[in-house]
């Protein structure tokens, strides 16, 4: 099998579709892992997703982009005012996962958070959390953009780079992946009920997972 580029949209703390996914896609080392962000709040595990993401990390190229839920919890260590903000965004779901306290954040999962890339480009594809500028080189793009910019009325136009951009963010509770030829959405609402998807970059092959863990068959129907 040749080396695949996998992106996986935002996960919100549903760690048993996560684990179902893996399991579907079964990486190898070879294989490159994108995540786009949003591992935690909302869902009942992020301590969980975490502990899957960091034990991926012995089994494929794991590139762990950050979202502006982590951005959240990163800025809550700061102020009361940023920690306020982050508990009305979900983030009292992840603090329970941790037995309640920011204090019992493992350092291991702390420097995950704190290490997580803002972009990621191939030769054909480019990956960023939320949305992008079409001009602006991809390190050169401000946050306000890349972790929290929804693209419903705002999708930008194809990046002067040529490549195709692959986001997260923008939840579409259809459940179906956002495909505007240039731009491939896949955050697919996992924690509201939909499905949490990944999506190879170079085939377009896709696998879905409801929050149970139930895989979806391509006929729409789901698996155990």
């Amino acid at each position: 099998m040749p080396p695949r580029t996998i992106a996986i949209g935002d996960v919100h703390g549903c760690s048993r579709a996560l684990a179902a996914i893996l399991d579907a896609i079964a990486p190898t080392p070879q294989d490159t892992i994108v995540t786009l962000g949003d591992y935690v709040d909302r869902g009942p595990d992020s301590r969980g997703v975490i502990n899957l993401l960091i034990d991926l990390v012995d089994h494929c190229r794991l590139v762990p982009l950050l979202g502006n839920h982590e951005r959240m919890l990163i800025d809550s260590h700061e102020s009361r005012e940023c920690f306020d903000f982050w508990m009305r965004c979900g983030g009292q779901e992840t603090l329970d996962s941790y037995g309640g306290d920011l204090a019992l954040i493992p350092s291991t999962h702390m420097a995950f958070f704190q290490g997580c890339q803002r972009y990621y480009e191939t030769q054909s594809h480019f990956m960023v959390h939320a949305n992008y500028d079409p001009i602006l080189p991809f390190d050169e793009q401000p946050d306000e953009l890349l972790l929290w910019q929804h693209v419903v009325r705002t999708a930008p136009r194809r990046h002067e780079s040529g490549k195709t951009a692959i986001v997260g963010h923008t939840p579409q509770s259809s459940g179906e992946i956002l495909d505007l030829g240039h731009l491939i959405g896949i955050d697919t609402y996992c924690v509201g009920g939909g499905w949490l998807t990944a999506y190879d970059a170079e085939s377009g092959n896709l696998w879905q997972a409801s929050r149970e863990g139930h895989l979806r068959a391509p006929n729409g129907t789901t698996r155990e």
